[in-house]
């Protein structure tokens, strides 16, 4: 996530003092990714000295106000302007503790992916009631709030779909232990004979 041009794009709005920064974002965000204050601080020394915010001094009450700079602007428009990169993505805790879960002796997979799954599903449950909560009520202030949570009834719903995969791998892998098997999960061919790998799809009663 890209703090710093998070900042840039509220700033575009009007100028605020740290605090009111971090209350926007998560205002705006519906609190799913809350902002250390003292991070808000640093990445606004940070833009300062790259010459994108100015410091406008006191506001009366001991609050620093800041104001975004025309090269400040500049760069938040490029960030909005350009995709985000998926070269490098961020770090997935999950995939990196299931990685190194299969590599380890004495590590129980599939008990790892059970607890994941128990704990994704519930998680997915209370994102699909606090969109159809939001949704009944919405006013334009919501909008913001219903894609981030469209985003991540999305997210979660693959990670269970990617879970049914791993299990099924394990389980032809366990099956397959001794025989030379590659340990792939349920497959299927494409029409251009092509053989993929397929999780089973999610049911009706997951996404309530």
């Amino acid at each position: 996530m890209s703090i710093r041009h998070s900042l840039l794009a509220l700033l575009q709005d009007q100028p605020r003092y740290g605090y009111q920064l971090r209350v926007e974002f998560e205002n705006r965000t519906g609190s799913t990714w809350p902002l250390n204050i003292g991070q808000v601080y640093t990445t606004l020394d940070r833009l300062e000295r790259d010459g994108l915010v100015s410091n406008d001094g006191s506001d009366g009450e001991g609050h620093v106000v800041y104001s975004i700079t025309a090269a400040g602007k500049a760069e938040v428009q490029g960030w909005f302007a350009a995709p985000v990169e998926k070269a490098n993505p961020p770090r997935n805790e999950l995939a990196i503790k299931l990685a190194l879960a299969v590599t380890l002796p004495g590590v129980d997979v599939q008990a790892i992916i059970q607890a994941q799954r128990v704990a994704s599903i519930r998680a997915l449950q209370d994102y699909t009631k606090s969109r159809r909560d939001t949704a009944a009520t919405q006013r334009s202030a919501d909008t913001a709030w219903l894609l981030v949570l469209d985003s991540l009834i999305f997210q979660t719903e693959a990670e269970v779909r990617w879970l049914d995969l791993c299990e099924a791998r394990m389980v032809q892998q366990t099956q397959n232990a001794g025989q030379g098997s590659n340990g792939l999960g349920t497959t299927r061919k494409s029409s251009n004979g092509v053989t993929t790998e397929e999780a089973a799809p999610l049911t009706a009663e997951t996404r309530r």
